[in-house]
């Protein structure tokens, strides 16, 4: 589509297309049923196969262990923030936050709301322009678990390395690197990720847990704020958000079609790089606002030498197809996030974009 944008949008984010163009063709009459995946019954045996088999190919994808469900759970991640808390901040245990931008301290918040909570690390005091070291973080006596987020959309910051803390459970906020390379999932208790930047539309948290973290459910909860009302009813306790799971599993098929997260991995770093060159080579005109190591292969902010340039910049970006490029208001500046979606072209159309708006206006 030659009229199509380069959507930076950091979240919901730009969906492949021949995904979007694959959902048009069965949006009228999926599989020959006469009836949309909008209309079709949860209960039926077209959207079965599509949410086992969603599962299925994310376990496939992120090598996830045996001994893990993936649930589908409406809310998305900020529900989370609340569900991780009610379930396992029992029996005088504490929750520990590691606090490095605006959501990991959306989720502490709601922690302090359910019981004991303890900040185990913070980037606050620098700006959340980094990651703690493991010698930094220090937790609590008799903690409940550990709660990191692995990407921080607002900040442009992302783990590079997950620590591991023994027989503490580890819960992680994977919103908005989810599917973007390879990870160990055996050092995570729980993942939670809100679907709409590199899984499909809003509307879902997609939750891989454990089974011991299953058994260990709050049974004093209303149904269906517990762990095991999912797990035991294949997330079809209720009529869950079914055209976005839906939505899911024809971004897991593109994935597989790609190659996989090896082959998806190495695209995502190719991409950023573009951008963080762009950044680099621009003689301090464009200032990152991350410290180098751990810069964010999904979220990459930056500002221009003042504010009314910042304006300047995002609105001739849009007027040639470079959409949602606007900082966050915390930071400001320009943050473009390429997740899985974004083609190679539209970070190399934005690099371009960069040095000729510097020789115009430095």
């Amino acid at each position: 589509m030659s009229d199509r944008k380069f959507i930076f949008n950091p979240g919901p984010a730009m969906l492949p297309l021949e995904v979007l163009e694959r959902a048009q063709t069965e949006m009228v009459n999926y599989k020959g049923s006469g009836m949309s995946i909008l209309e079709t019954s949860h209960r039926h045996k077209n959207f079965e196969e599509i949410i086992l088999g969603a599962e299925a190919l994310l376990k496939e994808l992120l090598n996830v262990p045996e001994n893990y469900r993936v649930l589908f759970i409406g809310m998305g991640a900020t529900g989370q923030f609340d569900m991780v808390p009610m379930n396992y901040l029992v029996d005088g245990k504490i929750a520990n936050y590691i606090v490095t931008g605006s959501f990991a301290n959306k989720a502490y918040k709601e922690g302090v709301k359910v019981g004991p909570t303890h900040v185990a690390a913070s980037t606050a005091d620098t700006g959340h322009n980094s990651i703690p070291s493991k010698d930094q973080i220090k937790l609590s006596e008799n903690p409940a678990y550990v709660h990191i987020t692995s990407n921080n959309t607002i900040f442009g910051t992302q783990w590079k390395e997950f620590y591991s803390f023994g027989d503490v459970p580890q819960v992680a906020d994977m919103s908005s690197d989810i599917l973007s390379k390879k990870i160990d999932v055996s050092k995570f208790a729980l993942i939670y990720a809100g679907a709409q930047k590199n899984l499909g539309p809003a509307g879902v948290a997609v939750v891989i847990i454990r089974n011991d973290m299953i058994e260990k459910s709050n049974q004093k909860l209303p149904v269906m704020l517990k762990y095991d009302t999912y797990a035991k009813n294949n997330s079809l306790y209720n009529t869950p958000p079914s055209f976005t799971v839906y939505m899911i599993k024809l971004v897991l098929d593109w994935v597989k079609g790609l190659g996989g997260l090896d082959v998806l991995e190495k695209m995502n770093e190719k991409k950023a790089a573009v951008i963080y060159d762009a950044i680099d080579n621009s003689n301090g005109f464009y200032k990152g606002h991350a410290q180098k190591e751990f810069r964010s292969l999904m979220n990459i902010t930056y500002k221009l030498p003042n504010e009314d340039l910042d304006k300047q910049f995002v609105a001739e970006a849009g007027e040639i197809g470079l959409a949602g490029l606007k900082g966050h208001r915390e930071v400001g500046g320009v943050r473009a996030s390429v997740y899985n979606a974004m083609p190679i072209q539209g970070c190399e159309k934005l690099a371009k974009f960069m040095a000729d708006f510097r020789k115009k206006n430095s």
